[in-house]
């Protein structure tokens, strides 16, 4: 069984300032209200280290980055505890609509043994973590 969240927002800057803000992980404490920290490089192959706020909780966890295409896309691979009980593909897709504007798609495909029982428990709030980030990361860029 795989459970899948996608968003989708337009941003009015171009895509390699899309691009640099959301690779920028040092800056995300100053302004992405979901991954509060991330650590780590984005190039294939490599781990980061994301801190995610949800709600009260903070989580830490560790996923591999499995895919980078310089201004267009990133996708990550994090685990629940072992590979295969709770699994997220994450990713972040950029469109270019026209001269300074772009379709952001960021979301994620979740599997595993458990991944229905969490996805019913964390799915609306993971969600509403995505859309916050998304406007944030829309502030930032147009800002």
């Amino acid at each position: 069984m795989e459970l899948q969240i996608r968003t989708e927002i337009v941003i009015n800057a171009s895509k390699e300032k899309v691009w640099s803000v959301l690779t920028n992980l040092e800056a995300y404490p100053q302004w992405n209200p979901f991954i509060v920290q991330s650590k780590g490089r984005i190039a294939v192959g490599e781990r980061l280290e994301n801190t995610l706020q949800n709600g009260a909780k903070t989580i830490v966890f560790k996923p591999k980055v499995l895919q980078v295409r310089q201004n267009e896309y990133f996708e990550w691979l994090g685990s629940l505890w072992f590979k295969g009980l709770f699994d997220g593909r994450h990713y972040f897709e950029i469109q270019e609509l026209g001269p300074g504007q772009v379709n952001l798609i960021h979301g994620e495909s979740f599997s595993g043994i458990l991944s229905g029982m969490i996805f019913r428990s964390i799915g609306a709030d993971t969600r509403n973590n995505f859309v916050k980030m998304n406007e944030a990361l829309k502030a930032r860029a147009e800002g």
